[in-house]
């Protein structure tokens, strides 16, 4: 049983919880050896050959394929693409033991202690009657975790590897804690107009260059006015792409039924069509 941080298993802690936690053990550690086994000598030369930069891109990759998997409701898929995530932390792992750089119960006990620490209104004897004062109270323990190191500036804890609207969605967050915030949305949305001018005048009397930083702003204001309106950019920006896809994809069977194909159809028609697959969604939803 954990027993880090003070925690103890709570009461009424039933013996069928005690099966599925050892279980669930047993079928963890059979996925080490499993690891293991291919990277050491005479196992699968394609997992031999890997190493923490190339195994990188599979770790982004598989994080999508989980958030596709929740956002159609596909259970079954999500069980077995949680399993492929999971494989990319026991991979990189393994990588490191080998180079006697860490070890996967490392990363476990890192993860345990933390959670223990940053929950003590669960763990110990603090007090968070709502998720917010949650959210506020696991923010002033990272800063008490810092206290007494060398202290950086606060934006260089953002990676700057994150995909480009994650690391925007963090900066502005963690500035808007400092207190470099606007009040209200409404102030949001006049900066976003405000950007929008600018980025109308530099295509008018600028260059390319200049373009594009002006879209980079109004991008950056609109990830802010996601987090005022509490919407995940991310989240929107991927259900209106399935959106997308989907209307795009009616457009072309409608047309594909008269046989023909895109390329043979006029704007108009195609803008006709789109609002069929408008309609047909609302009707849908109704």
């Amino acid at each position: 049983m954990l027993e880090l941080g003070g925690y103890r298993p709570r009461p009424g802690f039933t013996k069928m919880e005690s099966d599925t936690h050892r279980r669930a053990g047993e079928k963890f550690t059979r996925l080490l050896g499993l690891m293991e086994r291919l990277r050491a000598p005479g196992g699968c030369p394609w997992d031999r050959e890997q190493s923490f930069e190339t195994i990188k891109p599979f770790l982004l990759e598989e994080t999508y394929e989980v958030m596709d998997a929740i956002d159609a409701k596909d259970w079954k898929n999500l069980a077995e693409e949680l399993g492929d995530l999971l494989l990319q932390p026991v991979f990189f792992a393994q990588l490191a033991a080998e180079q006697n750089l860490f070890r996967i119960e490392d990363s476990l006990d890192a993860i345990n202690v933390k959670l223990v620490r940053r929950h003590p209104h669960i763990f110990g004897d603090g007090n968070a009657k709502t998720a917010e004062d949650v959210k506020r109270r696991w923010e002033e323990i990272k800063i008490e975790e810092k206290a007494g190191s060398e202290e950086t500036p606060l934006l260089d804890n953002v990676s700057r590897s994150l995909p480009a609207l994650v690391e925007a969605q963090q900066i502005s967050s963690r500035a808007a804690r400092s207190g470099f915030d606007w009040s209200t949305a409404e102030q949001v949305l006049d900066k976003l107009s405000e950007e929008l001018s600018e980025l109308a005048d530099a295509r008018a009397h600028t260059s390319q260059v200049h373009v594009e930083s002006e879209l980079g702003d109004v991008l950056l204001v609109l990830v802010n006015l996601a987090r005022f309106l509490q919407v995940d950019p991310e989240q929107a920006l991927r259900k209106a792409n399935a959106k997308f896809r989907r209307r795009f994809g009616f457009m072309e069977a409608a047309l594909r039924n008269t046989g023909r194909s895109l390329d043979q159809a006029a704007l108009p028609e195609m803008e006709a069509l789109w609002e069929q697959a408008k309609s047909a969604e609302r009707e849908a939803s109704a």
